[in-house]
């Protein structure tokens, strides 16, 4: 049984706690984390769902994600599930999120890492993921066309992939920064 931290509309800790599977209480959030694991040529790793998990049964995602375990924060639960889903370590002690995107009862952390390792290398966790392979963009805007790929918004892949070469949305301050500015 997985127990998660349940958190204010300001992403404060209640105290108060939810067992996995139940409906999150009106006016309370959860926070769930997704890595995107992106290698030297731009593609980005994407796993398939087993067809037996509840919820986008059989569909591809995101590299890899999941729920905030109570106790936990999203940096130590993305350490976590990288070397329960796909069998890699990486320290996440130092990364923040790329980007965070709110939900109808949660925060969803998206971390972006760069690192290129063998498929035939990882060790994938049967519970939870059937197959891994590397995708471009357009490759992933199609599957969500055909109704093969969890079905985000375009413009948040798209963003995605634009986020792995930059860490700002101010890149221009970023790119040449102005002494004077701030």
């Amino acid at each position: 049984m997985e127990i998660f931290d349940l958190y204010d509309n300001k992403r404060q800790p209640t105290g108060l706690t939810m067992e996995r599977g139940n409906k999150v209480p009106a006016g309370y959030y959860r926070l769930v984390v997704h890595i995107c694991i992106f290698r030297e040529n731009g593609d980005m790793l994407i796993q398939r769902r087993q067809t037996f998990k509840r919820g986008w049964s059989g569909m591809w995602d995101l590299s890899l994600g999941g729920s905030v375990s109570q106790g936990e924060d999203s940096q130590i639960t993305a350490q976590r599930e990288l070397k329960e889903e796909l069998g890699l370590s990486y320290d996440f002690s130092k990364e923040t999120p790329a980007v965070t995107v709110s939900f109808h009862d949660g925060f969803d952390d998206i971390y972006i890492i760069r690192m290129d390792p063998d498929i035939g290398d990882m060790k994938l966790q049967e519970e939870e993921v059937m197959a891994v392979q590397w995708a471009d963009c357009d490759t992933i805007l199609e599957m969500i066309d055909k109704g093969i790929f969890i079905p985000y918004e375009k413009h948040l892949i798209n963003y995605l992939f634009f986020l792995k070469d930059v860490r700002s949305t101010h890149t221009a301050f970023d790119r040449n920064p102005d002494p004077t500015y701030g």
